[in-house]
């Protein structure tokens, strides 16, 4: 008898969450995934950061990045909105890491570089990251419109993985025009408005020092990014790559750019929170 009352609590507890668990096995309440992830918002400052990996080793670094790196951050107040590889480009790694504000920067970054996760993988990952320094230090065009956190990807429900196409558009804006090159873009991508995509967020430079040196970012903006999230393959061929062209053709001859729009079109890693769900609304910019 005293036997049976020390395991009656692990066996409540084993009902409970076998109640708790529908007949095919998968987690309940999955239509209100969202709401696991309402207290990770309101990131006013956003890295795009794209690396080049060595010859031959960008499939290592997705693993190393993958496994190691996005709770990292998440625990220390940061967050990994995605990772991504770049299509066109064998050895192009981007990610999106956001802050809540800027002096929250310097501080998340210092306990991560000189913390005891980084000591330990940094010799193994420095030595495949030949090229770490094109960095866009970035704050959503308005301050209520942050790029929203999807929820991470569930390993039972999501056996294959992040699917989806993620698609950014970078502008490099005269120096002034900004708030006048905005308002354009702005008009054009209600263009891609589209059945099958998502709009993730549009970005601009944040005109401030850097306040982490030991990281470099990019000082040759002003930029303003626009990311979507598109279903697949036929949807981005067939619906949007058209209406892209179109609106940086036109926003090219706005007289408002220092250089031609780039385009980076990029497959989600396995474990990248943004991703195609096709029953979560990422809209994040009307």
């Amino acid at each position: 008898m005293k036997h049976f009352n020390r395991l009656l609590p692990s066996m409540v507890a084993t009902i409970a969450f076998a109640a708790a668990m529908p007949a095919q096995g998968k987690p309940a309440n999955e239509a209100t995934k969202m709401e696991s992830v309402q207290h990770l918002k309101d990131y006013q400052v956003v890295e795009f950061r794209r690396y080049v990996t060595a010859d031959g080793e960008l499939a290592h670094f997705v693993k190393y990045f993958d496994t190691y790196f996005p709770e990292a951050f998440e625990q220390l107040g940061a967050m990994v909105f995605g990772q991504f590889t770049e299509r066109g480009h064998p050895n192009h790694f981007t990610w999106l890491r956001g802050f809540h504000d800027i002096n929250a920067r310097p501080i998340v970054n210092a306990a991560f570089y000189y913390g005891p996760l980084w000591k330990e993988h940094r010799v193994k990952v420095n030595a495949i990251l030949p090229d770490s320094d094109n960095v866009m230090l970035l704050r959503p065009l308005h301050v209520d419109q942050d790029i929203s956190v999807l929820p991470a990807v569930d390993p039972v429900t999501e056996e294959r993985g992040a699917q989806g196409v993620v698609v950014a558009q970078i502008f490099t804006v005269k120096k002034g025009r900004e708030e006048a090159f905005a308002e354009k873009a702005e008009a054009a991508f209600a263009a891609y408005r589209i059945d099958g995509v998502h709009p993730a967020g549009v970005l601009v430079s944040l005109d401030v020092p850097n306040n982490f040196p030991q990281l470099p970012i990019r000082m040759d903006g002003p930029f303003l990014v626009w990311i979507g999230v598109v279903r697949d393959n036929v949807t981005l061929d067939r619906q949007l790559m058209p209406q892209l062209v179109a609106v940086e053709q036109s926003l090219a001859a706005s007289g408002l750019l220092r250089g031609a729009p780039e385009r980076v079109v990029m497959d989600p890693t396995p474990r990248s929170r943004l991703r195609w769900l096709p029953d979560t609304n990422t809209e994040a910019v009307p």
